[in-house]
């Protein structure tokens, strides 16, 4: 029998880049992304770990930590909101006008 395909080739993987309390960029797997918060993992298989971030007080940004250290995702609250509704138009609330 042949091997099955793998699933994550087909499905499409949100990814996004964080920062480091050091100043590094790494790219990280989005689980879930709202804008009261997002689930983010790091690493790949046994060895990944999962950390949410969530709005600064001042809602520029999301922060959270993995294992004593800092993650920052750099987009303010308004700019996640806005790519959620760019990706799922039909989840969109009516505005009035």
């Amino acid at each position: 029998m042949g091997a099955e395909p793998l699933v994550e080739a087909k499905m499409n993987i949100d990814k996004i880049k964080v920062r480091t309390e050091t100043g590094q960029t790494m790219e990280v797997v989005v689980l879930s992304k709202r804008a009261s918060g997002i689930e983010i993992v790091l690493g790949e298989g046994v060895h990944n770990v999962k950390c949410t971030l969530t709005p600064t007080r001042n809602g520029l940004a999301y922060a959270g930590s993995v294992m004593g250290r800092e993650l920052v995702y750099a987009r303010s609250r308004e700019q996640v909101q806005a790519d959620i509704d760019i990706l799922n138009p039909a989840v969109r609330k009516s505005r009035p006008r």
